[in-house]
């Protein structure tokens, strides 16, 4: 069954301007408590489409003045809010989980991100959930903030280091998991007692939107969070502004690299995770078949394969006419997922988010095409019926080296392969040992994440131990780390050296703070013109 429930109207999203029958709602920013209409520019807006129609959904009017005023609110919040006890600063991420495990919550927050970003309506659930599970990590923060003490370092001399806040803080999230990238952001850096300025996606911002709203809601003082709209002039602002400390960062190669180059320039903390390029390698001689194809289908197209780590290559161990066998039943797999729009019963693959988007992976593929690849499922001119203006392409696999004749080597120059395609495409290649699997998948630039499937518990060990990808999966596709512990890509797929959430995200918002103190209890020496020694008699 279908949900037929349209753009909800200003008095249930507070986020959305006031507007008459058949006018684009402007989407407001949400600043010092506050959701402000922006003021019109001489620049054009940006449009929001619903990515399975191309219906025209908001508008965001984008404001560089807007971002100082948000920075301007966050610096005013931030001397309160960090002498804020720990205690009530981790209870407030209590509640916000407490109200977040509603299912009623959920599905509203999926909703948005179906609607704007095209994800089926289970997907949409669980980029939910997994943020909601980097707040539940937020609710204990006050153990990661720990810091050190030794008492006696000289007679009468004791050092303490604490972890403190860093002040304002800004994300910068993407458009493919509208829910989970800024809840990765935002609830670790205000719960370890900074204030934050939140840009969100142009494309699919109101689940950012919501998720304020909830915390609002809750009695988040004013200006601890802030959510800004807009494009690069926004960015700008954000990673140039002398108050901002620090600055997260997930999307592309172009922007991130950018981000941190300039914002390390002004002197701010970056962590920008950027592309990727995940291989899974397959023993095809002693893993699961069934369930190893399985796996591979689903890691590569859930979501239309707009994920930082779906799968995205698949290397072959083996002989080719073997390959060629499992290709085909990959193929037979992927033609058993249903494309349509995410919020139908039974959709596994919803829209890419533009046409633009969709038109570049088409292309490549077409150009793998023609630099001798094979296409045993050709995705491209896929109809959904009643969104036939839908950004719809079915899932594709492009094998490299289907022949003989074409050795890996060659393979790794297809486009196919060179690119970071982001959309349902699979690229597959054969090779002969699992040493080649490992040279191939090293020699890549990115280092997002990557896995292999086998039985073989010293082949899982040696590519355990000779893989250079940050995240490693035996047996699991997309091995993505629970709070717990951090989200550690790494090579071309990281700039800066802190990772998200876990020990390594409140680390990226907090600074060591160290005081050394002399309480002597009867005078003593209290310096000098020397350089003091410690620790001796």
């Amino acid at each position: 069954m279908l949900r037929t429930r349209l753009l909800k109207s200003p008095t249930t999203a507070p986020w959305l301007s006031t507007i008459s029958n058949n006018a684009i709602p402007t989407i407001k920013n949400y600043i010092n408590g506050q959701f402000i209409t922006p003021l019109s520019t001489s620049d054009d807006p940006i449009h929001i489409y619903d990515p399975s129609t191309n219906r025209h959904l908001a508008n965001i009017i984008s404001s560089q003045s807007c971002t100082s005023k948000a920075i301007e609110a966050a610096s005013a919040a931030y001397p309160s809010w960090s002498s804020t006890p720990v205690q009530i600063r981790q209870r407030f991420m209590l509640e916000y989980a407490h109200v977040l495990h509603k299912k009623e919550v959920r599905e509203e927050i999926a909703h948005w991100i179906t609607l704007e970003m095209g994800k089926t309506s289970v997907d949409a659930m669980g980029d939910v959930w997994r943020g909601l599970e980097v707040v539940e990590a937020a609710s204990r923060v006050g153990s990661e903030m720990l810091g050190d003490s030794l008492q006696n370092l000289s007679s009468g001399l004791d050092t303490i280091s604490y972890r403190v806040p860093l002040g304002v803080c800004a994300g910068i999230a993407p458009f493919n998991f509208p829910a989970m990238i800024p809840l990765w952001m935002f609830p670790i850096a205000i719960a370890t007692g900074n204030t934050y300025v939140l840009k969100p996606t142009e494309k699919a911002p109101s689940a950012a939107l919501l998720l304020a709203s909830i915390l609002h809601d809750l009695g988040l003082p004013p200006g601890v969070l802030n959510i800004v709209n807009g494009g690069k002039e926004c960015v700008d602002e954000l990673i140039t502004h002398p108050n901002v400390k620090a600055v997260s960062f997930v999307g592309s190669n172009t922007a991130g690299e950018y981000i941190h180059d300039v914002g390390s320039r002004h002197g701010k903390r970056v962590q920008a995770n950027l592309g990727a390029k995940n291989h899974a390698t397959v023993m095809m001689n002693d893993s699961n078949r069934a369930s190893a194809i399985k796996a591979l289908v689903g890691a590569a197209f859930g979501a239309a394969g707009q994920r930082c780590m779906a799968l995205s290559v698949v290397i072959l161990v083996g002989d080719v006419d073997t390959a060629k066998s499992w290709v085909d039943e990959m193929a037979s797999e992927a033609k058993k997922l249903k494309v349509g729009n995410g919020f139908a019963d039974g959709v596994d693959v919803g829209p890419m988010i533009s046409k633009d988007a969709k038109s570049r992976a088409e292309t490549i593929i077409q150009q793998s095409i023609d630099q001798e690849a094979s296409c045993p499922l050709d995705g491209r001119g896929v109809i959904v019926e009643g969104y036939e203006h839908g950004n719809f392409l079915a899932p594709t696999i492009i094998h490299l080296n289907e022949s003989d004749h074409i050795d890996s080597s060659e393979a790794i120059t297809n486009p196919a392969y060179t690119e970071e395609i982001f959309g349902p495409v699979l690229t597959v290649m054969t090779v002969p040992t699992l040493e080649d699997a490992i040279k191939i998948t090293n020699s890549n630039a990115y280092g997002n994440g990557c896995a292999i499937f086998t039985s073989n518990g010293a082949a899982a060990r040696k590519y355990q131990f000779e893989i250079e990808a940050g995240q490693v999966g035996i047996n699991v596709p997309i091995p993505v780390p629970l709070p717990f512990f951090s989200f550690t890509g790494n090579k071309a797929s990281i700039r800066g050296d802190v990772n998200f959430y876990g020990k390594s995200g409140v680390n990226f918002f907090t600074q060591l703070k160290t005081v050394t103190s002399n309480w002597q209890y009867e005078g003593g020496d209290l310096g000098g013109v020397s350089m003091p020694v410690l620790g001796k008699k």
